[in-house]
């Protein structure tokens, strides 16, 4: 029997610490305290078992199935780390696609507006000049006609002769005068053009002093039954 320490004992045996603690309070190992440390006998020829050398080949296996297992998972890792790259690639690729088609529909419809615009604007011109040519003469003899017939009336009506006086301040109309506007007059006669410019400049310089021409506005008016106008119209 030879004196060994927990420790010693433990690791002669091949076994734990605590499996000796339990041997001694089992009381199958005899403790001596020498000095504060504890002492147990123990065989000297006891040797631990050599089936405890299995431990050692299965932690070996355990740890060439952990590196097999964890250089999987390396190679699961990067597989799946190349599919996401592979996808965030397709993603962008997609994405630049979508935004370029975007643009080119953005750019085809602000074209057919523009289209549209131009369109409208030239057909609006068009309009507008046609208008121009057509419209004025047509406006203007319109609104001569309604003046005249405004005008031309027979004023043995009181209310008709207060209304023409106010249309004409500076002459005092007399009942049964009839008025007819001059360009009106020159139309119904014929005049050229150059001819009734130059009447209509003679009634200009006369308007003011002339008492057989009524102006009203920027038009001149004559009564044809009551003047004779032969000295301006020639």
């Amino acid at each position: 029997m030879a004196s060994m320490t927990i420790l010693e004992a433990a690791e002669h045996l091949g076994v734990s610490k605590e499996a000796i603690h339990n041997r001694v309070r089992r009381g199958s190992l005899d403790v001596s305290v020498i000095d504060g440390v504890k002492y147990v006998d123990v065989d000297a020829t006891a040797k631990a078992p050599a089936a405890k050398a299995k431990p050692q080949t299965r932690r070996a296996s355990t740890k060439a199935t952990d590196e097999r297992y964890y250089k999987f998972l390396e190679e699961q890792n990067s597989q799946l780390q190349t599919k996401v790259e592979k996808l965030e690639g397709e993603t962008r690729t997609l994405r630049d696609q979508k935004e370029l088609m975007l643009i080119q529909e953005r750019e085809k419809i602000e074209q057919i507006y523009k289209d549209k615009d131009e369109q409208l604007k030239n057909f609006l011109s068009t309009l507008s000049s046609q208008f121009m040519l057509n419209a004025p003469s047509q406006a203007v003899e319109a609104e001569e006609e309604h003046l005249d017939a405004e005008i031309e009336v027979n004023l043995d009506d009181s209310d008709e002769i207060s209304e023409a006086a106010e249309l004409n301040e500076a002459q005092e109309l007399q009942p049964k005068k009839k008025l007819i506007s001059l360009k009106k007059y020159m139309k119904k006669h014929g005049f050229s053009d150059k001819k009734k410019e130059k009447v209509t400049e003679r009634f200009a310089k006369k308007a003011k002093k002339d008492e057989r021409i009524i102006v009203l506005g920027s038009k001149f008016y004559i009564d044809t039954q009551k003047y004779t106008y032969s000295d301006l119209i020639r």
